[in-house]
């Protein structure tokens, strides 16, 4: 079977803590629970430190400092119309899967988080991963009809993967 996650762990930390099979997990449930078959997918995660998301925010987004997780979609997939869901992308060949995009992730920032929350790390890194997923396939949180549809997504496929409303 083919892996929906290309994960790249740049800091070991990553590793003992699983995140290549818990951001499978989370990448998967997200595309279940958007009614989108994963087969013909493929997204990539970057497991990193804070000094590294840094110069990817600052590159990227003009903010020098550290983040939880940002995101990259492959192409543009937003909804013309706010609060409504953006057209599911078509898959490409099992050999050739359609890429959704790329995904980067810190650990100090996601650590720091997880504790001021009183989340398990595990439950607040599988939201962020989940997050994420949704950017890559069109969802935003600017205007607040967006950010209530893809708040309510993040709900439904936290509780599909036994986790509480993380807001």
């Amino acid at each position: 079977m083919n892996r929906l996650v290309e994960t790249v762990l740049e800091d070991p930390r990553w590793q003992a803590f699983g995140l290549d099979r818990l951001a499978e997990g989370a990448a998967q449930a997200t595309l279940a629970g958007l009614g989108i078959a994963p087969e013909g997918f493929v997204l990539s995660l970057l497991g990193c430190d804070d000094a590294r998301i840094a110069v990817l925010n600052a590159e990227f987004r003009g903010k020098p400092t550290p983040t939880n997780v940002l995101s990259w979609p492959a192409q543009e997939r937003g909804s013309e119309f706010a609060g409504e869901d953006p057209e599911p992308p078509e898959p490409g060949p099992v050999e050739d899967p359609e890429p959704l995009g790329d995904i980067a992730i810190a650990w100090e920032t996601c650590m720091a988080e997880a504790g001021a929350q009183g989340k398990a790390p595990e439950a607040h890194v599988t939201h962020l991963i989940v997050h994420g997923v949704l950017h890559l396939l069109g969802y935003d949180h600017v205007e607040d009809e967006d950010a209530e549809l893809m708040e309510g997504h993040e709900v439904c496929i936290l509780a599909s993967l036994g986790l509480s409303d993380p807001y």
